[in-house]
């Protein structure tokens, strides 16, 4: 059923001092935790590779070992979504409107309502993060797991145990990625954290280990270890309201494996049906939030 004269019955009077129900929109969050990019297929696939793993000894006159099981490993799938709203109007409820500046039948708010509906699929990724989506495929593990197979053996992006923010927990953490983050063939990879990543509830825990020059929570003189431990977190910290566990938590690495891929950009139609003469309106787009490498992200999701 259209938006008709009933909906907006307050509109079709004189003397309403105003018209509210527009606020200001949160920022977009998601670019500052994903690469983005584009993409001209429907479905977008990266393989993740085994290179070669350490050289051998060699004895005087002996055999040069050789190392022939370089190869794909893994391949991770990233499937576009379509997402799309519209709405109708009748052309009596547009032409006895008094307020059309306040009220725009042409513009009800579908820019703010695809924008708000991407930041709740790109941060699913970190609210599902520890839930094995096998539409993604990958290493047949959770985004975050204790378990990444890599040739040889396993390896952990979460602690054995999960725990809260803290300055233990984070400095733990800190120094485990640089050892811990192996490539496929068991390699050391230069991996660092560079920022920090928390729910609302979170903000001021992460302002305190992040902003002061001191030990955070002591009235010991040492230095704050966490801006200086594994080059410190040099992209500081962010902050989104869309995660949904107050008490989970997440360092992204300088690694890249979190992305966007924009298949159709947003994009408005309008026309006026001619048995009806309503106005409708509709907004679509094309895109998805996904990951191709674990090790671009360490969490912890404590549920309390």
């Amino acid at each position: 059923m259209a938006i008709n004269l009933a909906q907006i019955r307050d509109l079709l009077l004189p003397g309403l001092r105003g018209v509210t129900g527009k606020y200001d929109q949160i920022p977009a969050r998601w670019p500052n935790v994903f690469t983005k990019g584009n993409s001209k297929m429907a479905l977008e696939r990266t393989a993740s590779m085994r290179y070669l793993g350490l050289a051998k000894l060699k004895t005087e006159g002996g055999q040069t070992a050789f190392d022939n099981q370089a190869g794909e490993r893994y391949i991770y799938n990233q499937e576009h979504n379509e997402i799309a709203l519209g709405y109708a109007i009748t052309r009596k409820a547009i032409d006895d409107n008094l307020y059309k500046a306040q009220f725009q039948p042409s513009n009800l708010g579908l820019m703010q309502s695809f924008a708000q509906t991407k930041e709740i699929y790109g941060w699913n990724v970190f609210n599902t993060a520890n839930v094995y989506n096998p539409a993604i495929g990958g290493d047949g593990v959770s985004l975050i797991a204790s378990n990444h197979p890599i040739d040889g053996g396993t390896i952990a992006n979460t602690p054995a145990v999960q725990v809260d923010l803290n300055e233990s927990a984070l400095l733990n953490a800190m120094t485990t990625i640089p050892v811990t983050f192996l490539d496929n063939a068991g390699l050391k990879t230069f991996s660092r954290a560079r920022k920090l990543v928390v729910p609302n509830a979170l903000e001021p825990v992460a302002i305190r280990l992040t902003k002061t020059e001191l030990r955070p929570g002591t009235a010991d003189n040492d230095v704050n270890a966490i801006l200086s431990t594994s080059g410190g977190l040099p992209d500081g910290y962010t902050v989104s309201e869309f995660l949904t566990s107050n008490f989970a938590w997440f360092l992204l690495t300088n690694i890249e494996g979190l992305l966007y891929l924009d298949r159709i950009s947003f994009e408005t139609d309008m026309q006026v049906d001619f048995t009806t003469d309503n106005l409708l309106v509709k907004g679509y787009a094309r895109y998805s939030f996904g990951y191709y490498d674990w090790r671009a992200i360490w969490g912890s999701l404590p549920t309390a």
